[in-house]
């Protein structure tokens, strides 16, 4: 064997025990900050102002409240409330994350005073509000171009650049210019203290500095204890934020419709995100919302028949569940996202599914989030490429969730002492003993969920 080869097989042998060791010492993210309380046991609902009404405002939204009270949603999320930029404008009315000025409302949507009373009514019913912050970019007409143009990335010829090529309606903030982090920090602490908002859905969270993120919460901090939702999906950024995105869980949902994975798919994730991601940080679940139906195609298009089930599936796993306007009406359509295009409310078909969903999640201390709830404990069965079958504990509750994955009927057996007893089907009222040894049956997308209180 040539000396040449030898020193490769020796470099690569020490390559793969370097990343053997450093796989071993790789420490689980610790969040240097904790989530209020009041989050643990909650649902959130994500506000789209423009197409919740024919009118598209505050106040005809102000006008659904006690219906969304009834169906038991804790958090308001609010799509992007700001003025949107003219300059590069796409489509007639221009997208929400194509901010104009940070300290101001979008006048399509109402005033300052508007929104002040929408919150005030909102946080008396009980609600929790959070703002949309669009961190990463701005509109070409942004003020900040004319009083601060340094704030902003510039190209080998000093010019203003969209962040990515396709959103040409936006440009990027360069986060090297420390001054830009004081005027960023200034603006979002300006809609706590004015408005009392309780936190924010940051988006593109991971295009904009950790460390930004970590001083910007340290100060908003000072003022109110908010929750804070990073759309990212990285371990890492539980560091600053309580939540984070779970597109894995998403995108594994989608190919499960599609048959291109199966109930296995679901378990490895379960696992997976157990060793990678800290045990107090949510995960936010959901089978749609603004950028999935308006770009990837509504629940419908993508999970099909298995559409119910899989919103079951995403308020029984670790996390919190997100619900989207209009979900409740069964939504079925692609909203236009550059322009007016009103959801039609005339048949709340899900209505008490999400309602039951909702006091789920708010009663049973065995799902609530983060290390609230109970670990999500997979069950063994006779059919696990088509069935997923898990439990939860906590504090004398326990909740043990089947689910068909699958366009057919399945039939599975498993084995537990643990888990003997006697249940109710939370969505039937029915009784159901489990032994020591049990077979079951599920038709098509079908699910149960047991519960003991």
């Amino acid at each position: 064997m040539k000396l040449v080869n030898v020193r490769k097989i020796l470099i690569l042998q020490f390559l793969l025990l370097f990343i053997i060791i450093n796989a071993q010492d790789k420490k689980p993210i610790v969040p240097e900050f904790t989530p209020p309380e009041w989050s643990k046991n909650v649902v959130m609902y994500e506000v789209n102002v423009r197409q919740y009404t024919p009118e598209g405002t505050f106040k005809a939204f102000e006008e659904h409240l006690p219906r969304l009270k009834k169906m038991g949603i804790d958090i308001l999320w609010f799509m992007p409330i700001h003025p949107i930029g003219e300059k590069n404008r796409k489509g007639n009315l221009g997208s929400y994350y194509s901010i104009k000025d940070y300290k101001a409302i979008n006048p399509e949507y109402g005033s300052k005073e508007d929104f002040k009373r929408l919150v005030d009514k909102a946080h008396k019913m009980g609600f929790y509000v959070m703002l949309d912050w669009v961190a990463n970019h701005t509109a070409w007409d942004n003020v900040w171009v004319e009083s601060h143009p340094e704030f902003f990335s510039k190209n080998e010829k000093g010019e203003f650049h969209p962040p990515v090529p396709d959103w040409q309606d936006v440009i990027d903030l360069d986060y090297s210019n420390r001054e830009l982090w004081k005027y960023m920090i200034d603006a979002m602490k300006y809609w706590v203290t004015e408005f009392d908002v309780d936190g924010f859905r940051c988006d593109y969270a991971n295009g904009v500095p950790i460390e930004f993120w970590t001083a910007a919460r340290k100060e908003l901090e000072k003022i109110k204890h908010l929750f804070m939702l990073a759309e990212a999906a990285e371990p890492e950024m539980h560091i600053a934020f309580d939540m984070t995105y779970n597109w894995q869980l998403k995108d594994i949902m989608n190919k499960i419709a599609k048959g291109e994975l199966n109930a296995t798919a679901l378990s490895n994730h379960i696992t997976t995100e157990k060793k990678e991601y800290p045990k107090e940080g949510y995960r936010l679940n959901f089978t749609t919302n603004h950028d999935e139906n308006s770009w990837s195609g509504t629940e419908f298009e993508r999970l099909g028949e298995g559409a119910e089930m899989f919103s079951v599936l995403t308020a029984t796993i670790h996390g919190m569940p997100l619900f989207y306007s209009g979900q409740e009406a069964g939504l079925n359509k692609r909203l236009r996202f550059f322009e007016k295009d009103t959801i039609d409310w005339s048949n709340l078909i899900y209505e008490d599914l999400f309602t039951k969903l909702s006091e789920l999640k708010e009663k049973n201390k065995a799902i609530w989030s983060g290390s609230y709830g109970g670990e999500v404990v997979l069950i063994e069965n006779s059919n696990s490429e088509n069935i997923l079958s898990f439990y939860c504990e906590k504090d004398g509750y326990r909740l043990i969730a089947f689910f068909n994955t699958s366009p057919k009927e399945q039939k599975f057996s498993f084995n537990s002492e643990q888990l003997a007893g006697s249940y109710k089907n939370y969505f039937t009222s029915g009784i159901i003993k489990l032994n020591t040894e049990n077979t079951l049956t599920l038709k098509p997308w079908e699910y149960i969920i047991l519960v003991n209180k």
